[in-house]
């Protein structure tokens, strides 16, 4: 087993460990979950960079894909490469992938190319809102470079860490009207649906993957009801995620 492959398989281990004793976690990604399934027609549905394949505790029809064979994962494939012909989904999902992602443009061509006419993308990541931005900066173990160019070309590094991140890039490509209309003129076959801000408090306060938690698992309904009562003005300021839903089209 090489270095990069032990040292992902010990990070399944702590995270599935954690996935069991932390049942609000559960609950957020079990919410997690249900707005990027909702947000794709009817159809088949691939999850790209599934780690866990969590998400077939909530639909468990789903295709599940990954770059290592974690347990769970129906087919290991590159995201920039996927092993599948024209218009073979309905919908692709992605739960805190494309900030992993070495040619975030190549990818969403790539998606596009698998989706069928009207299917979409529906992706959770990051956000770097004026509050969430902080505490990336200052408490989260993943880089943010917001002056890199998501656009640019890249070298392809055969011994890239899959891990390897920037978290700012799903901001770069889909915080403002601007970028969203180079993301489609850089791949005409998507559109941007829709842009949201949310995961305010519960996943902040839950602690994550991390060993700690301030959020008991009894209270993480009633504060995600009452995020979705915040108005959008305000959550693009403070929100901890973005959801970004792509649609194909021709």
């Amino acid at each position: 087993m090489t270095r990069i492959a032990a040292d992902l398989d010990r990070r399944q281990i702590v995270h599935r460990s954690r996935w069991q004793k932390k049942g609000a976690i559960r609950l957020l990604y079990r919410d997690f979950h249900r707005r990027l399934i909702e947000s794709c027609p009817q159809g088949r549905v691939l999850d790209i960079g599934s780690g866990t394949a969590h998400i077939k505790d909530f639909r468990p029809d789903i295709l599940s894909t990954d770059i290592l064979p974690f347990p769970g994962i129906d087919v290991v494939a590159d995201a920039h490469g996927l092993p599948f012909p024209d218009g073979s989904f309905s919908g692709v999902v992605m739960l805190d992938v494309l900030h992993h992602l070495e040619r975030p443009i190549a990818f969403l061509k790539e998606a596009s190319r698998v989706l069928k006419a009207g299917g979409r993308v529906a992706m959770i990541e990051p956000a770097m809102t004026t509050i969430a931005r902080r505490f990336y900066d200052h408490f989260h173990g993943e880089p943010v470079d917001m002056d890199v160019d998501p656009f640019a070309p890249v070298k392809i590094d055969p011994d890239r860490d899959p891990f390897d991140a920037n978290q700012a890039i799903p901001s770069l490509l889909f915080a403002t009207p601007a970028a969203c209309r180079r993301v489609e003129n850089e791949v005409p076959s998507i559109r941007v649906r829709s842009v949201q801000w949310f995961s305010l408090f519960a996943y902040p306060m839950s602690g994550g993957f991390q060993s700690w938690s301030l959020m008991p698992a009894a209270l993480v309904r009633s504060v995600l009801a009452f995020e979705e009562k915040v108005p959008q003005a305000v959550r693009r300021q403070i929100a901890f995620r973005m959801m970004v839903v792509l649609e194909r089209v021709g």
